[in-house]
């Protein structure tokens, strides 16, 4: 789960780390409002999506005077904000955050990260951040440092010393640094993050350490145990498809290709999507229905399959160990007669009571092909979806 900057600022504030103060607004009137309170010189106004690169898309804006940040702020709310990340459809703005302006001398890049590969967390930060930290870490690599943090002991004071040194601060600036250090790590224990980043991380010119932007990500997985993060989360935010399986305890990821697959287990369901590609074709989701899936979550998750606009045709790989075969052929046909399917569907069952969901299609009278193997259902829906084009 994300959330926002002004979510992610609050909760890091809560563990020592120094933020800008800022309010958030959702209309014109909560602006105005929100530049009387802060008060100063000048405000930074930062349309609030879960995306990154917004400056790049003009989501982030210097104001001089009250009226420029009313003006800015008008324009943001309800707008359709364009970044490298959010593809060219954009997302809408629903509200901005207003921040006290302040005088940069330098801007340095700060990330606690699971490194999934090595089984730790790990500090990644470099003397350079701001919006080209991705040009960076791809032409010049050697400028990231890298502090891997070992699970037995946890972060020590010698972790958080090198980082503040390599990030070429000392003196004053060095212990703040450090104090940021210590309570980004504490914030990503305390919540079960799977990611914190601070892009940029700056050292004003009266030499103060400030999170200038912050990023959150959390482990769903432990979400039950963090009841105040739940309600943290934007759903407006998030793809409709993803928070509609969500709520069928399906697992469903949107994915940018043209094949709908829907298959029982997360190793299958990547080989699957594996071998659509090794056949040239492009997956258009992720969807995995577990091992005990429900005649009626099958449906759904059909159903969810054919909402995607993107999709021309769909691949129903099932093998049936704890999931019954019959179970998901009586799914298929439920949720095929609903939404009437007009596009190519193959279906590869195996597994147990394997027959009978053959049966049970082959009964139906709907418009599909079955497959025998893996690879052969591949090449049927690679070759069905090719020619109905």
């Amino acid at each position: 789960m994300k959330i926002h900057e002004y979510q992610a600022k609050a909760i890091l504030k809560k563990f020592g780390v120094a933020v800008p103060d800022g309010r958030v607004a959702r209309t014109v009137k909560e602006a105005r409002a929100a530049v009387q309170k802060l008060g100063g010189y000048s405000w930074v106004v930062k349309a609030q999506i879960h995306a990154g690169g917004r400056g790049k898309g003009g989501g982030i804006k210097v104001c001089g005077t009250a009226q420029e940040v009313v003006a800015v702020a008008g324009d943001m709310i309800g707008m359709k904000l364009v970044t490298p990340q959010t593809g060219a459809e954009g997302q809408e703005v629903r509200c901005v955050y207003i921040e006290e302006g302040c005088e940069i001398n330098r801007e340095l890049y700060l990330g606690l990260l699971l490194d999934r590969a090595n089984g730790r967390l790990a500090f990644v930060g470099a003397a350079e951040g701001g919006m080209d930290i991705e040009e960076i870490a791809a032409t010049t690599p050697e400028k990231i440092l890298r502090a891997p943090i070992d699970p037995s002991t946890g972060m020590l004071a010698h972790h958080a010393r090198n980082l503040a040194f390599g990030l070429g601060l000392q003196g004053n600036m060095a212990t703040e640094a450090i104090k940021t250090i210590r309570g980004v790590y504490d914030a990503f224990t305390a919540t079960e993050s799977n990611l914190i980043e601070i892009n940029p991380l700056v050292v004003t010119k009266d030499e103060k350490v400030l999170a200038l932007d912050a990023k959150m990500a959390f482990d769903d997985n432990a979400l039950f145990r963090h009841p105040d993060l739940i309600e943290l989360r934007d759903e407006n935010e998030e793809d409709p498809r993803e928070r509609r399986a969500q709520s069928f305890g399906l697992s469903y990821i949107k994915l940018d290709g043209n094949i709908g697959c829907m298959v029982n287990g997360a190793g299958l369901a990547m080989a699957t999507m594996d071998i659509i590609n090794l056949n040239g074709g492009k997956p258009a989701n992720f969807l995995d229905v577990g091992g005990g899936a429900t005649r009626d979550r099958v449906t759904e998750a059909f159903k969810i399959i054919l909402s995607d606009p993107d999709v021309e045709g769909v691949l129903v790989n099932i093998f049936g160990g704890i999931m019954r075969c019959d179970v998901i052929a009586e799914g298929i046909v439920e949720a095929a007669r609903e939404v009437n399917v007009r596009i190519p569907l193959v279906v590869r069952l195996e597994g147990t009571n394997v027959e009978l969901g053959r049966a049970i299609l082959a009964k139906s009278n709907l418009s599909l092909a079955t497959a025998d193997h893996f690879a052969d259902a591949a090449k049927k829906i690679v070759t069905a979806v090719r020619r109905d084009h």
